[in-house]
């Protein structure tokens, strides 16, 4: 583990002194501090780390659990380890954990994947609304990536048919030139209750020219007077503009972007889907 004593030092006091908070600045000899906060732990803390940026803080605590905090205090969930974690290290981006033994010589290393909250209502849905599991997917028509990923989920579906829900929701990239547009046609079609149809329709378009929107519209058997009227509307931009926030709110930065009962993929392979649908369905708490 890499030793940073003084920012240690200086994250220890903000989280053991209570005493502090809310304190001036002071000067002591030739150091300068004021307290940012204090956070209450429900046990001792035994070791902290955080990431690159300080926006993601851990605390190893001593009855086996990694709290995780944002930089401003608000705990964003918790880890159980095993008992014998005695040291933690963090990742530049806070994604991964470097968890320590006290018994033996092994390190372990944790990906980290925290829940979002992702509004879906409204949105293009297949599978059991009551299913278990939900698995959102913000996507582009024009992206080669979301057109390789799309037979993937459907696949995972048919595995998974009274257990999973896949919710779509547009994310089109500003430098696909015509994915707003697909994207307005998608609601379009959804309005005429043809959103699936019309999804196949885009993403078996490829090449992408003038005419592959217009195609794909009547390759879905839309009504192609109402569709014109609905793409310029006011309904589809409020709802493309509605799945832009949302995708903001999640730090969607890429597309494909998949969350799985709120937890963000790292791995869309279909093994690797059908795993986090087996593991949230287990319900169980693995320790590291």
């Amino acid at each position: 583990m890499r030793s940073h004593a003084l920012r240690s030092a200086l994250v220890w006091a903000c989280l053991a002194s209570p005493a502090w908070a809310g304190a001036p600045f002071q000067v002591s000899a030739g150091i300068g501090w004021s307290v940012r906060a204090t956070w209450e732990l429900p046990a001792k803390p035994l070791a902290i780390a955080h990431s690159k940026d300080s926006r993601r803080v851990f605390v190893l605590c001593e009855d086996a659990k990694v709290r995780i905090f944002a930089a401003n205090g608000r705990k964003e969930g918790e880890l159980p380890v095993g008992a014998d974690i005695r040291g933690i290290e963090a990742a530049s981006d806070g994604e991964s954990l470097y968890l320590a033994s006290g018994r033996d010589n092994r390190i372990t290393v944790v990906d980290l994947a925290l829940a979002k909250t992702i509004d879906t209502h409204g949105a293009p849905a297949l599978g059991p609304d009551q299913a278990p599991v939900t698995l959102v997917v913000f996507s582009d028509f024009e992206c080669p990536w979301c057109t390789k990923e799309a037979p993937i989920l459907q696949k995972l579906l048919a595995q998974n048919q009274d257990r999973l829900r896949i919710v779509f929701k547009h994310a089109p990239l500003p430098s696909h030139s015509r994915a707003e547009g697909a994207a307005l046609a998608a609601i379009a079609a959804q309005l005429q209750g043809k959103f699936w149809p019309m999804h196949d329709a885009l993403f078996a378009g490829a090449p992408w020219t003038a005419e592959t929107i217009q195609s794909a519209a009547l390759k879905a058997g839309l009504n192609m007077e109402l569709f014109r009227l609905d793409q310029a509307g006011t309904e589809a931009a409020a709802r493309l503009a509605k799945d832009r926030k949302d995708a903001r709110q999640a730090g969607v930065a890429s597309v494909p972007a998949l969350f799985v009962n709120g937890y963000p993929v790292r791995n869309r392979s279909l093994a690797s889907l059908q795993s986090m649908v087996d593991g949230i369905l287990a319900g169980v708490e693995p320790r590291p």
